[in-house]
C-alpha cells in the first residue's frame, strides 16, 4: 500500500494532471519535477511507515519482551531502521521507469542530464535515511501512532524547509540555509557529490538514531 500510494501520487502529478509538475508539458527532457515533488511526498510517506515502529511496542507492552531477547538496543534500532529504509528504497526503484521514459522521449534519444539524475537519486536515498531516523525517534515519543505520525511530519518538515523559511526572512542567510536538508539535497541534485553534503546527512541520521537509543534506554 505504501509503495502503491507513493507511485500513484507521483504518477498522477508527473504524467496525468495538467499542472506545472507534468513532465510531458514541460518541454524539457529532465526529471526536475519528480525530484522537487518526491521529498514532499516522502515527508508524509516515511512517517507513515515508521509511526508504528516503537509506539506500537510501547502501547502493547511488547517492548519489555523485546528487551529480554539477547539483542542490544542498537540492534533493535538498526533492525527497524533497516526494514523501514528498505521499504522506502522499494518505493523508489520503480521510479527508474521515469528516467527510461524521459530518456526515450528526449530529442535526440538520450538527451537527458544523466549525472544530475544520478546525483538526485543519491540525494533522495540520503534524505530518505534521514527522514527514517527522524520517524523512528518520533515513534518513541508517544504510544499513539497518529501522534508519532504528526510529530514525524512536523520535524521532517522543519528540517527540510524550516531553515529555508528562517533564512529567507533574514535576507537569504546562507549559513542558516545550510543547516537545513533542502540546501544539501539541492547541492547533490546538481550531480556533484560533495562530501560535506554526505557528512551532513549521515550526521543528522546518526544523531536521531542516537537520541532514539537514549529514549529506549530510559524506558
Amino acid at each position: 500500500m505504501v509503495i502503491g500510494f507513493f507511485l500513484l501520487i507521483n504518477g498522477l502529478f508527473l504524467w496525468v494532471f495538467k499542472d506545472d509538475f507534468n513532465i510531458l508539458n514541460a518541454g524539457f527532457a529532465d526529471l526536475n519535477s519528480f525530484f522537487f515533488l518526491a521529498p514532499w511526498v516522502l515527508l508524509f510517506l516515511i512517517p507513515a511507515i515508521t509511526m508504528k515502529s516503537f509506539s506500537d511496542e510501547f502501547n502493547n507492552g511488547t517492548i519489555e519482551l523485546l528487551k529480554t531477547k539477547p539483542i542490544s538496543n542498537w540492534q533493535i534500532i538498526f533492525g527497524k531502521f533497516g526494514a523501514s529504509f528498505l521499504l522506502v528504497i522499494s518505493a523508489l526503484i520503480p521510479t527508474l521507469t521515469y528516467f527510461y521514459t524521459v530518456y526515450k522521449l528526449g530529442n535526440p534519444v538520450g538527451n537527458i542530464d544523466t549525472g544530475s539524475t544520478i546525483g538526485s537519486y543519491i540525494g533522495l536515498l540520503f534524505l530518505s535515511a534521514t527522514y527514517t531516523a527522524v520517524g523512528l525517534f518520533t515513534s518513541t515519543l508517544s504510544k499513539n501512532q497518529i501522534v508519532a505520525f504528526i510529530l514525524g511530519i512536523l520535524i521532517t518538515f522543519f528540517l527540510y524547509y524550516g531553515f529555508d523559511a528562517i533564512a529567507n526572512s533574514l535576507d537569504n542567510n546562507i549559513a542558516i540555509k545550510k543547516i537545513g536538508i533542502h540546501e544539501h539535497f539541492k547541492s547533490i541534485s546538481r550531480g556533484v557529490i560533495d562530501t560535506r553534503d554526505l557528512i551532513y546527512f549521515i550526521s543528522i541520521t546518526i544523531l536521531f538514531l542516537y537520541i532514539t537509543k537514549t529514549r529506549l534506554d530510559d524506558e
